[in-house]
């Protein structure tokens, strides 16, 4: 295995922690301490209590991991704007 393989996984976020941090559980049931990526950061992607996320871990600590992509939910602004 190289170096740069990562583990990329599927999972919800369940505890917003200090410093940027997320507690995310996975869908094997593992719980791991996530942070954002530098472009989430960079394009102010925000992350709450429940949405799907997609982490990436490296191989050699299974207990934290980097939130690359958060998943798009219905109900963003234009359904706002719909319903007004």
């Amino acid at each position: 295995m190289a170096k740069e393989d990562l583990l990329t996984l599927e999972g919800q976020i369940d505890e917003i922690l200090p410093d940027g941090r997320f507690g995310v559980l996975l869908e094997n049931d593992h719980r791991i301490i996530a942070y954002t990526a530098g472009k989430m950061r960079k394009f102010r992607i925000r992350s709450i209590v429940g949405d799907r996320v997609r982490v990436e871990m490296t191989p050699y600590d299974l207990t934290k991991g980097r939130i690359v992509y958060r998943e798009k939910i219905g109900g963003g602004p234009a359904a706002l704007r719909k319903r007004r």
